[in-house]
Formats: structure tokens, sequence, C-alpha cells
């Protein structure tokens, strides 16, 4: 298994395709069910320049219901096995210890958990027992309720005090710290406020010390920028569409790379390569004599 010291390198920022095995995903839902679609969305991004590729069988959209976990291994795992075949580094996004265990062995080098080892008791003694890379995102609860409004005095020390105590945790069960990745959670449980302030205080996540994944990517907030025109700004108005955020991902991501970023988990590889590249040639030519 890869180490995720060979992964972090100083200054370089990686970037994530995810790669949805669902029906029911907010941006792309049932474009990649079927597992040759996948595999083939997964390479396209690999070409792209994606550095990981996250495959995952549960949607976290608000309200959807949660697979069986014999459905979700029957989703991700002829995927995550078929792109590890062909030499790429997965990731398996679940929740789930079982599926993460049967991922691991089908060639996945990392797992994402959205919930950070809270959704299932099992988890933090497999990542312990496996030493696999594990990402700790911030996490209050599937939201049920699209509606429920979620309470911050102070969003980003909230979640940075938050996401010490699950490290504290899962330090306590076993794991190596040096096997964490952290991840502020963008949309979980947070309005379009909370993101914009937590995206902002990047640099108090990154101080925590750990490295950091950020995953904006097509998430609601972005919908909401007034420099579009037409695009609806007012509070309870419907925001533009999941396919239409790609160039605001991108800016959001060169952000959280010039925060310290590890890596940004994103839809669409190609925009948020050249962002990168621009950010890079540009600190480069800063540096030349």
């Amino acid at each position: 298994m890869r180490p995720l010291a060979d992964l972090v390198v100083p200054g370089v920022t990686r970037v994530m395709g995810i790669v949805n095995v669902t029906p029911d995903s907010f941006s792309d839902g049932g474009r990649w069910l079927d597992p040759h679609a996948a595999v083939r969305h997964g390479l396209s991004m690999a070409a792209e320049g994606a550095d990981l590729l996250d495959v995952g069988g549960e949607s976290t959209r608000p309200g959807s219901a949660r697979p069986s976990e014999e459905e979700e291994l029957a989703r991700v795992l002829p995927v995550v096995r078929a792109l590890a075949a062909e030499g790429h580094l997965v990731s398996v996004d679940t929740m789930r210890a079982g599926v993460a265990e049967a991922a691991v062995d089908a060639g996945a080098a990392l797992v994402n958990d959205v919930s950070g080892g809270l959704a299932d008791p099992h988890m933090p003694s497999f990542v312990a027992a496996s030493g696999v890379p594990f990402v700790v995102m911030h996490w209050r609860g599937l939201l049920t309720d699209p509606a429920a409004r979620p309470r911050y005095e102070d969003v980003t020390a909230e979640v940075c005090r938050e996401l010490t105590g699950r490290v504290d945790a899962l330090v306590d069960a076993g794991v190596d710290p040096g096997q964490l990745v952290l991840d502020p959670g963008f949309g979980f449980s947070k309005d379009a406020q909370h993101n914009w302030q937590l995206l902002a205080g990047l640099p108090q996540v990154m101080a925590l010390g750990l490295p950091v994944l950020v995953g904006t990517s097509r998430k609601r907030f972005l919908g909401r920028l007034p420099q579009r025109p037409g695009a609806a700004v007012e509070p309870g108005t419907e925001p533009t569409g999941p396919t239409l955020r790609d160039a605001a991902t991108a800016a959001t991501c060169l952000l959280a790379a010039q925060a310290g970023a590890f890596a940004v988990r994103v839809h669409e590889v190609a925009p948020t390569r050249d962002a990168l590249g621009v950010w890079q040639l540009t600190r480069q030519a800063g540096e030349a004599p």
C-alpha cells in the first residue's frame, strides 16, 4: 500500500477525480452507475491529470436513501478493481468499514469517509489495523431535512475543534496520525455563508498540522454568484445548476491550493488542472532570479 507520505509534497496540490457510481448523486446522478461507464470515466479523468480517483457508491445528497452494504459493494468493487489494475491510485468514498476493507483488498489505496469514522463503529479499528490512509471529514450527521439550518457561532473554529476531537478519538483507537487527512466538509451541515467563511478560514484548518482535502466541487453555495448575469442570488431562490459551477469550483480549488491544501476533490479535472497550472507557473516566475 502506498503510504500517505509519498503523496504529500509541500507546495503540490493533488487532484482527486470524483467517480460517482450512484443513481442519485446531486451533480451527476446515474450517469456513471454502470460499472463500465464508471471505469471509462475514471480513465478519462486520469488522462486529464487526476492524481487520485475517488470511487463512491452511496450518495450523501440530503434526503437520499442509503443503499444496503451489498448494493454499495456491487457498485464500487468492480470499478475500484478495474481502475487499480490499470495502475491508478484509487480511493473509496464510503462510511462502511466492510466496504472500505473490501475496496482496499481490491486495490484502493485510501479511504475517504465523510463521517470521519462516526457512522460505523468498526471503521476506526479497520483503519488502525490496515494502516490505510484515511480522510476524516467534519460531520454532524446526514442532513435528512434540506431546510434545516445548521448553527455555528464561529464555523471555522468549531470545525477545527471538532476535527481535532475526531483525530484524538482515532488516535486513541490505534490509528497512526500519519495516516490521517482532514476534510473541513464544505456543504455538509453548513449553509452558504458558513461555506464562504470556512473557505476564508482554510489557513486555520491547515494549521492543525495534517494534510487537508478540500471538496467544494459543484456545491450549492457556488451556484449563487452575483457576477453571473441572470443568476439567482437571493436567499431561497434556486441556484444555477451543478454543471454550471465548474468555473467557480476551479476558483475555489485555486484558493485551496494557495492555502496549502494537500488535494482538491472535483467532478471536472481539466479546468482544475488549468487553474492550478496558472498558480504554479506564476509562483515559479515569482521565484525566478
